[in-house]
């Protein structure tokens, strides 16, 4: 059944150019939305803009968005505000990450991990969150995953990126519910996208968990049913998302338990 609440309404994804970006595009013109397309690799996003008005009556936009450039993030979200006005849903699905023992990621990797995953996420943020507050009507929804909630080896930088997305997420949650903008955070565990091509270049941690890997059109479908809805946080899957709710209560245990499991990266 369509989600009625997106007929017409202005949706803006950054990171739209594949995987569960792309996915979240279809599924949010398929019910009736006009979405904004941001990514880096613009003859991507040209093409799913082509495939989007093809097969759906709606309009799609299309923009060369790296989040980590904050100067660029502003006059890219004040050019879409001038030419298709207010933002109804932003989802913020732009991100990275690198699986390195800590000790040998690079300075590099870990400040460009923090400069996408959580600045360029709160650039993205706060250009829409006035408007929001204004109108008194909005959703921000924050792709973060269940790194954020459970850190495991070989994913620090990561972790702690996600980490931050939730904390972030959590603290405008409640700034923004005194103006009836909703705030959701998605977190997912392995999703069977190209995410794992920079993430897992040796191949091991794919192997180890292909058969658990989130088909990324379902997660979409989910994330869009739940748009101009009070939803907190999708959590998926649920058996991953109760190891995290063990591991909070339990942070020893599961660590001492777990050990040679958490290692197959």
């Amino acid at each position: 059944m369509a989600n009625q609440r997106l007929r017409n309404k202005t949706i803006v994804i950054t990171g739209a150019s594949g995987g569960l970006g792309e996915q979240i595009a279809f599924s949010s013109a398929k019910n009736g939305a006009n979405v904004i397309l941001l990514a880096r690799n613009i003859k991507r996003l040209e093409g799913i803009k082509q495939e989007i008005e093809e097969n759906y009556k709606v309009q799609c936009d299309v923009h060369y968005l790296d989040v980590s450039n904050h100067e660029q993030v502003s006059k890219v979200f004040q050019r879409i505000t001038e030419e298709n006005g207010d933002i109804d849903v932003l989802v913020n699905n732009a991100g990275y990450g690198i699986f390195e023992e800590a000790h040998t990621v690079s300075i590099e990797h870990i400040k460009g991990m923090f400069d996408v995953n959580v600045l360029g996420l709160m650039a993205c943020t706060k250009e829409v969150m006035p408007q929001m507050r204004k109108k008194r009507y909005g959703h921000i929804i924050n792709i973060a995953s269940q790194a954020g909630k459970m850190a495991t080896p070989k994913s620090s930088i990561y972790a702690a990126t996600k980490h931050a997305v939730l904390g972030y997420s959590n603290s405008i949650r409640m700034e923004l519910s005194l103006f009836d903008v909703f705030v959701t955070t998605v977190n997912p565990g392995p999703i069977a996208t190209n995410f794992f091509s920079i993430a897992d270049q040796s191949g091991t941690y794919v192997k180890n968990v292909e058969r658990f890997m989130l088909n990324p059109e379902k997660l979409a479908n989910q994330i869009v049913d739940s748009m101009l809805t009070n939803k907190r946080e999708i959590n998926a899957p649920k058996w991953m998302n109760a190891g995290s709710i063990i591991y909070t209560l339990f942070p020893r245990l599961v660590e001492r338990v777990g050990r040679k499991a958490f290692f197959k990266k």
